[in-house]
């Protein structure tokens, strides 16, 4: 007699696809100016391929550098290029080899303050505002002061026109994307628990890569 492998139900939340269109060049154009304006250094790049070439090139050899676990940097092939380059000290492996339960302190403190972090956004304001969402946080610490130096790849379809829209699209949009990915892995649902809104910065410490072509969630 054989048993059945029972297979968990995903359950999904209503999902807003307009938020995955992406934003017309007039609309780029605002956003990389308002950017500017509160301090974050922007490039705008076509692709990416583009996206992946310049934030390589903005990693100084031999830095510790850390990544989020985003869709975009994992669709533009960054999250790979640095875990697998000798030109970094990458570590996301490092944490990875870790144990949870006996070395917590140290992946915490380790995640917090890198040389240089690498992440993505859920939403860019076109009145130059960043807005991150977070189950637990981990991420939000070293994009907030933690990092020496932040870059952030960003699609033009996380472009919306002001704050309110942002966590429209947060909540209506990349929760419920999320959602699905949380429940796969884990068995759990995903919620979120924490927000970050960037509105400035002393210039020279975050650069925001825009790209021209709908990537990640």
């Amino acid at each position: 007699m054989t048993t059945a492998t029972l297979t968990p139900t995903i359950e999904r939340l209503p999902r807003d696809e307009s938020f995955a269109a992406s934003a017309d060049p007039a609309a780029v154009q605002r956003t990389a100016t308002a950017l500017r304006q509160h301090g974050f250094e922007v490039e705008v790049v076509a692709d990416a391929a583009s996206a992946r070439d310049l934030v390589l090139s903005r990693i100084p050899a031999g830095s510790e550098v850390h990544s989020g676990a985003s869709a975009t940097l994992a669709a533009a092939g960054i999250s790979n290029a640095i875990e697998q380059s000798d030109d970094y000290l990458p570590i996301r492996p490092r944490i990875m080899a870790m144990d949870r339960a006996t070395q917590g302190d140290t992946i915490r403190k380790l995640g917090a303050a890198p040389d240089v972090f690498v992440n993505s956004a859920q939403a860019v304001t076109e009145d130059g505002s960043i807005v991150f969402a977070s189950f637990g946080g981990s991420q939000l610490a070293p994009i907030a002061s933690g990092a020496g130096k932040v870059i952030l790849v960003i699609g033009v379809q996380k472009i919306v026109p002001d704050l309110a829209t942002a966590i429209q699209r947060i909540e209506t949009y990349a929760l419920p994307v999320e959602d699905v990915r949380i429940q796969e892995l884990y068995g759990m649902r995903s919620k979120i628990n924490k927000l970050l809104v960037l509105r400035g910065e002393f210039p020279g410490r975050i650069t925001i890569v825009l790209v021209e072509e709908p990537i990640g969630v």
